[in-house]
Protein backbone atom coordinates (compact mmCIF):
# COMPACT_ATOMS: atom_id res chain seq x y z
CA UNK A 1 0.00 0.00 0.00
CA UNK A 2 1.13 3.71 -0.61
CA UNK A 3 0.04 7.17 0.42
CA UNK A 4 -0.85 9.23 -2.57
CA UNK A 5 -0.49 13.02 -2.44
CA UNK A 6 -1.66 15.22 -4.67
CA UNK A 7 -0.32 19.19 -5.62
CA UNK A 8 -0.26 21.30 -8.20
CA UNK A 9 2.74 19.45 -10.15
CA UNK A 10 0.89 15.95 -9.96
CA UNK A 11 0.62 12.72 -7.78
CA UNK A 12 3.29 11.74 -5.14
CA UNK A 13 3.05 8.04 -4.33
CA UNK A 14 5.49 7.04 -1.49
CA UNK A 15 5.68 3.26 -0.10
CA UNK A 16 4.35 2.86 3.16
CA UNK A 17 7.88 1.35 3.88
CA UNK A 18 9.69 4.85 3.43
CA UNK A 19 7.18 6.92 5.45
CA UNK A 20 7.44 3.79 8.26
CA UNK A 21 11.47 3.84 8.42
CA UNK A 22 11.55 8.12 8.55
CA UNK A 23 8.90 7.68 11.60
CA UNK A 24 10.88 4.51 13.41
CA UNK A 25 14.25 6.74 12.86
CA UNK A 26 12.68 9.48 14.40
CA UNK A 27 10.94 7.66 17.42
CA UNK A 28 13.87 5.96 18.06
CA UNK A 29 16.16 8.79 18.72
CA UNK A 30 13.50 9.95 21.29
CA UNK A 31 15.57 9.53 25.25
CA UNK A 32 13.71 6.74 26.79
CA UNK A 33 12.66 4.70 23.71
CA UNK A 34 14.25 1.02 23.85
CA UNK A 35 13.01 0.50 20.60
CA UNK A 36 9.81 -0.17 18.20
CA UNK A 37 7.38 -3.44 19.12
CA UNK A 38 5.62 -5.02 16.31
CA UNK A 39 1.96 -3.51 15.87
CA UNK A 40 0.66 -7.56 15.81
CA UNK A 41 1.95 -8.12 19.27
CA UNK A 42 0.04 -11.65 19.66
CA UNK A 43 1.15 -12.83 16.53
CA UNK A 44 4.91 -11.93 16.74
CA UNK A 45 5.94 -11.76 20.20
CA UNK A 46 5.53 -9.08 22.34
CA UNK A 47 8.97 -9.56 23.69
CA UNK A 48 10.22 -8.54 20.04
CA UNK A 49 11.98 -5.31 19.72
CA UNK A 50 12.42 -4.80 15.89
CA UNK A 51 15.80 -3.65 14.28
CA UNK A 52 15.87 -1.19 11.67
CA UNK A 53 15.16 -3.43 9.08
CA UNK A 54 11.69 -4.26 10.43
CA UNK A 55 10.04 -0.16 11.19
CA UNK A 56 7.42 -0.93 9.13
CA UNK A 57 5.88 -4.01 11.41
CA UNK A 58 5.87 -0.93 14.30
CA UNK A 59 4.56 1.74 12.41
CA UNK A 60 1.18 2.04 10.79
CA UNK A 61 0.46 4.52 7.75
CA UNK A 62 -3.31 5.10 6.75
CA UNK A 63 -4.80 7.71 4.58
CA UNK A 64 -8.18 9.27 4.72
CA UNK A 65 -8.71 11.72 2.00
CA UNK A 66 -5.72 13.81 1.73
CA UNK A 67 -4.85 13.16 5.45
CA UNK A 68 -1.95 10.58 6.84
CA UNK A 69 -2.80 8.83 10.11
CA UNK A 70 0.38 7.43 12.12
CA UNK A 71 0.45 4.86 14.78
CA UNK A 72 3.74 3.71 16.33
CA UNK A 73 4.08 1.16 18.42
CA UNK A 74 6.79 1.29 21.07
CA UNK A 75 8.57 0.11 24.17
CA UNK A 76 9.89 2.39 26.48
CA UNK A 77 12.75 2.48 29.23
CA UNK A 78 11.90 1.84 32.62
CA UNK A 79 12.17 4.93 34.89
CA UNK A 80 11.45 7.41 32.30
CA UNK A 81 8.04 9.37 32.09
CA UNK A 82 5.81 7.82 29.54
CA UNK A 83 3.77 10.78 28.67
CA UNK A 84 6.57 12.71 27.95
CA UNK A 85 8.29 10.28 25.91
CA UNK A 86 5.09 10.15 23.80
CA UNK A 87 4.61 13.71 23.87
CA UNK A 88 8.11 13.76 22.41
CA UNK A 89 7.67 10.54 19.83
CA UNK A 90 4.63 12.89 18.45
CA UNK A 91 6.49 16.10 17.89
CA UNK A 92 9.34 14.83 16.62
CA UNK A 93 7.65 12.66 14.32
CA UNK A 94 5.62 15.12 13.05
CA UNK A 95 8.81 17.28 12.21
CA UNK A 96 10.51 14.68 10.51
CA UNK A 97 7.10 13.63 8.44
CA UNK A 98 7.30 17.43 7.75
CA UNK A 99 10.77 18.21 6.73
CA UNK A 100 11.69 14.84 5.10
CA UNK A 101 8.67 14.00 3.03
CA UNK A 102 6.73 16.97 3.06
CA UNK A 103 3.21 15.03 4.58
CA UNK A 104 1.96 17.26 7.58
CA UNK A 105 0.16 14.14 9.54
CA UNK A 106 -3.49 14.75 10.99
CA UNK A 107 -2.67 12.82 13.65
CA UNK A 108 0.36 10.61 15.33
CA UNK A 109 -0.72 8.20 17.66
CA UNK A 110 1.52 6.88 20.17
CA UNK A 111 1.32 3.01 21.56
CA UNK A 112 3.24 1.90 24.35
CA UNK A 113 3.68 -1.64 24.40
CA UNK A 114 5.98 -2.11 27.45
CA UNK A 115 8.68 -1.63 29.86
CA UNK A 116 12.17 -2.72 29.54
CA UNK A 117 14.05 -2.83 32.56
CA UNK A 118 17.97 -2.86 31.40
CA UNK A 119 20.36 -4.93 33.45
CA UNK A 120 23.34 -3.20 33.55
CA UNK A 121 25.05 -6.66 35.19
Amino acid sequence: MSVQLNNEFGTIEMSNDVISTVVGGAATEIFGIVGMASRKHVRDGINEILNRDNYSRGVEVRQEDQDIAVDVYIVVSYGTKITEVSKNVQERVRYQLEHDLGIVASSVNVYVQGVRVQNDM
